[in-house]
């Protein structure tokens, strides 16, 4: 027990230090946005002030009916974030100003000085030649000395390192004895790197020098592409498919699955919620279940599913239902208990039935915590459906995704991640509209 407290310990200090070490960038992040909203509200203010109903408040701060989304902030934020993702990835999409520093690419060298057995010391020359990622490097030609302690050479590819056997061609090897002693004029040895201005050498415990060209504030292809690498790759796989599947075929399955298995869901759950937060019978029947079920992630429940429905479509379907039953469910109960008493009580006053009261008190009442439920489960559904789509499917997104990474097609994974996020935006913003439509009176008392 106290060896899992100290390995807990050990990893909440490395999580605290990857914190500390993003403190500069989320700053920095928080800085960006408030300078674009005074420079915004400036902006705003020289074009004349907006004459509305929100306007003519006099008082904003706290009533939440004042604040409504800014479009130009949303316009900037995306925009912000192609921004900066261009820059880390050295984009084409970006002018050269707007890069951030990107990894060294070129020809230079570096002096190390090797100590012989009896003291004695001597200098030699590594001439380094760096090249992007698949370019073929050029032949690099170099003069190796006449003396004991020849210069070498080493070809490495931007953000990989290599070994350099420094005595392969020397007269006194590490055999005899030899070592390195300092790269450029300063001190190395196993502990202890040297920065050398354009990349880092470090020396293994077997004394071979080991040379990492530098990486610049951009990130690798393979970590996080550009934004027009993963648009190409968006157009090809649109033209030609992957993996023998097109992507309008991917992108049809997973809506499919995401569609019936939240309308399942929906079509189960929101009676349940209404005979849960209408009878105590109900309510003490399937109380028990739902709160123990609306923990458990899907994803636990992957094993089960191939149980019993197999590896087909009725597993992935099954899967989604579940992830959506009882968030419905709960929307719902939440829904009725939230109708107010006094709007029972007026119909109940006027003459009205059970039934009356359920038809246009209850149900007009509660369909707004069912609409905000809809729209989470909806979510819920969306992030499900990789791993649903897991369980032996042949197409869908989630399915291309990882066959993707599998491959490292980082840009393919970062395709369909996109995919995923505008589609599911999209019909969040569907139901949205949909809610205005059917529930005009909320927010209205």
């Amino acid at each position: 027990m106290l060896q899992i407290f100290q390995d807990l310990g050990a990893e909440l200090a490395q999580m605290f230090l990857s914190i500390l070490g993003a403190l500069p960038f989320i700053f920095g992040y928080l800085a960006l946005i408030l300078i674009s909203m005074l420079i915004w509200n400036f902006v705003r203010a020289q074009m004349g002030r907006v004459r509305d109903y929100t306007s003519l408040k006099t008082v904003t701060f706290g009533d939440e009916s004042a604040v409504v989304s800014d479009k130009a902030a949303s316009v900037i934020s995306i925009v912000l974030i192609f921004v900066i993702w261009g820059a880390f990835t050295g984009s084409n999409w970006l002018p050269g100003p707007f890069h951030a520093p990107g990894p060294f690419v070129g020809q230079e060298a570096f002096t190390y000085t090797i100590e012989g057995p009896d003291g004695t010391q001597a200098d030699a020359t590594i001439f380094v030649s760096v090249h992007p990622q698949g370019e073929q490097p050029a032949p690099l030609e170099f003069d190796a000395g006449t003396g004991p302690v020849k210069n070498d050479s080493v070809v490495v590819q931007a953000y990989r390192s290599k070994l350099i056997s420094w005595d392969a061609n020397d007269e006194i090897t590490r055999k005899d004895g030899a070592k390195v002693v300092a790269v450029d004029g300063r001190a190395i040895d196993a502990d202890t790197d040297v920065d050398v201005g354009f990349g880092r050498v470090a020396l293994t415990d077997k004394g071979t020098l080991n040379f990492e060209p530098g990486q610049g504030w951009q990130m690798e292809n393979i970590w996080l592409p550009a934004p027009d690498s993963v648009w190409r790759r968006l157009v090809s796989v649109s033209a030609d498919g992957y993996q023998n599947v097109t992507l309008s075929e991917h992108l049809s399955y997973s809506l499919f699955r995401v569609i019936v298995g939240f309308a399942l869901g929906a079509l189960v759950g929101i009676p349940l919620g209404y005979a849960m937060g209408l009878s105590n019978w109900f309510r003490g029947w399937f109380d028990p279940i739902v709160e123990f079920m609306r923990p458990v992630p899907p994803l636990a429940l992957i094993p089960l599913v191939i149980i019993w429905a197999g590896i087909g479509e009725q597993g992935k379907i099954i899967l989604l239902f579940l992830a959506a039953l009882w968030i419905m469910a709960i929307g719902a109960r939440s829904g009725v208990s939230g109708v107010k008493i006094t709007k029972v009580h007026a119909a109940y006053s006027l003459g009205a039935s059970k039934w009356q009261i359920l038809r246009h008190v209850i149900i007009p009442n509660s369909l707004p915590e069912i609409f905000t439920a809809a729209r989470v489960a909806m979510g819920v559904c969306w992030g499900t459906v990789v791993a649903a789509e897991l369980v032996a499917a042949e197409k869908g997104v989630g399915k291309m995704i990882v066959a993707a990474s599998k491959f490292q097609d980082t840009d393919i994974v970062l395709m369909g991640i996109i995919l995923i996020g505008i589609i599911g935006f999209g019909i969040d913003m569907l139901m949205r509209w949909a809610e205005r439509v059917l529930v005009p009176w909320k927010g209205k008392g």
